[in-house]
């Protein structure tokens, strides 16, 4: 027996508006339907996050740009993202939930030419990703789901704090250290891709 419509509020998640629930599923029980879409296009928003970071990766692999450590920088943090989504798709699963598959939007970052707007995209992309899953966490309190909930919080939410400080901290040394804004490039990118220790700290966070 299908779900009952339930009116849906105004919502800045990324709801999977084609999303057809799995209504057969055995392993279903408390799964509301907005917490299901929303999970289902949460996790889309991750792939394509991933995505944007790996394509970041290769922009600094370009022989006119040649910074090595700070492409293994992003090309690290898309694997994890990559991770934070197939980690979202199999929590769907367990909970008896469907993913959709849906085409991954283009990156958006083709004029990124340099450090500093790569770390402030980077930087934009984790703040958004922590507003949708403190959105996330709450619509599933709202919808009598704690266990979606504690889940979001625990998993998803709490590993993104201290990641957010710590590239707002790096993003800080770049500008102090002189990175331009363009490929006209300089000592200061020199000095951040030798921060290995500074990188690998972040990326550990």
């Amino acid at each position: 027996m299908a779900e009952p419509s339930v009116k849906r509020l105004k919502t800045n998640l990324p709801i999977c508006k084609i999303h057809r629930p799995f209504v057969g599923s055995r392993v279903k029980q408390n799964l509301p339907a907005v917490v299901e879409e929303s999970l289902c296009g949460v996790s889309t928003m991750l792939m394509e996050f991933a995505y944007r970071l790996d394509s970041l990766a290769k922009i600094f692999e370009q022989d006119d740009i040649s910074l090595p450590r700070v492409a293994a920088f992003f090309h690290e943090h898309s694997e994890q993202e990559r991770a934070q989504a197939e980690a979202m798709l199999d929590y769907l699963s367990d909970r008896g939930g469907q993913y959709c598959n849906k085409d991954i939007q283009r990156p958006g970052c083709e004029e990124v030419c340099a450090v500093i707007p790569a770390l402030e995209l980077m930087l934009g992309q984790w703040k958004e990703e922590m507003s949708v899953m403190v959105e996330l966490s709450q619509l599933s309190n709202e919808h009598s789901d704690p266990h979606s909930a504690s889940v979001v919080k625990s998993r998803f939410l709490g590993p993104l704090v201290p990641r957010v400080k710590l590239l707002g901290d790096l993003l800080t040394n770049a500008r102090r250290v002189g990175c331009t804004i363009d490929r006209s490039g300089g000592f200061g990118e020199y000095l951040i891709n030798q921060l290995q220790e500074e990188l690998t700290n972040v990326s550990s966070g």
